[in-house]
């Protein structure tokens, strides 16, 4: 089965419930009608619905059909169940975001940032900062070091938008996995002077090590999130 279909459906159905054509609570168009209106198998639309469960935006319910149960947040969501750019998670959200370089350098891995990130000794990096807006207010600051030999030819016009997608679309990287690490820091003089804090003395701190499908790890990233705007929601589903 061609990928291409069943992904192109689920994401139909994604922006339908995600702009309340198929409202919370109520039962989706059943598979026949599915099948019907997009001119496919039922299991092409089984693969879509797969996804949107997986999503946390549907639930099949035996005997019933399968029920809408996404509900539309206040503020971003950020997602720790896949590998998700800032970019590609404010699209989704439908939410306007700005990115502003801080820093755009060139280093050399010493004793401490191989403590930080994990990158060997002698490794040469990319180190960039960059502000991140969220409908106008300054939310959470990246601190990013990428390896120059897999982020090959980054800039920091590039750095302006997406990374993810350079390294994907143009230098064919395939990325993996990534492992996290979400904390509560103390704020620090660059925190307060860049982000809204509204008073907080803390952020959240999430530190992403992220890997290709070579095993190597080519990224380690700092995010810094003010936390009064700072959620992230994890669909879960129990086993047994």
């Amino acid at each position: 089965m061609p990928k291409s279909k069943y992904d192109t459906i689920y994401r139909i159905l994604q922006d339908r419930i995600q702009d309340g054509t198929y409202a919370c609570r109520q039962l989706m168009p059943s598979e026949a009608a599915l099948t019907a209106e997009f001119q496919c198998s039922r299991n092409t639309v089984r693969r879509a619905i797969e996804l949107l469960s997986s999503e946390g935006l549907v639930q099949s319910v035996h005997g019933k059909g399968v029920v809408v149960i996404y509900e539309a947040e206040k503020h971003s969501i950020f997602s720790l169940n896949k590998i998700e750019s800032f970019t590609e998670a404010s699209a989704r959200n439908k939410l306007n975001y700005q990115t502003k370089i801080l820093l755009f350098s060139e280093l050399r891995t010493d004793d401490h940032i191989n403590r930080r990130t994990g990158f060997p000794i002698g490794c040469d990096i990319y180190y960039i900062q960059r502000l991140r807006y969220i409908e106008g207010v300054p939310l959470i600051v990246d601190h990013n070091y990428f390896r120059k030999d897999v982020a090959v030819g980054l800039t920091e016009e590039l750095a302006q938008g997406s990374i993810y997608a350079y390294l994907e679309k143009t230098l064919g990287v395939v990325i993996t996995t990534t492992k996290r690490i979400i904390r509560v820091d103390p704020i620090t003089e660059h925190d307060e002077k860049y982000l809204q804090l509204d008073g907080c003395n803390c952020v959240a701190a999430v530190n992403n090590s992220t890997y290709n499908s070579d095993g190597v790890m080519f990224e380690f990233t700092q995010s810094r999130h003010s936390p009064k705007y700072f959620e992230f929601h994890e669909i879960s589903h129990r086993g047994g």
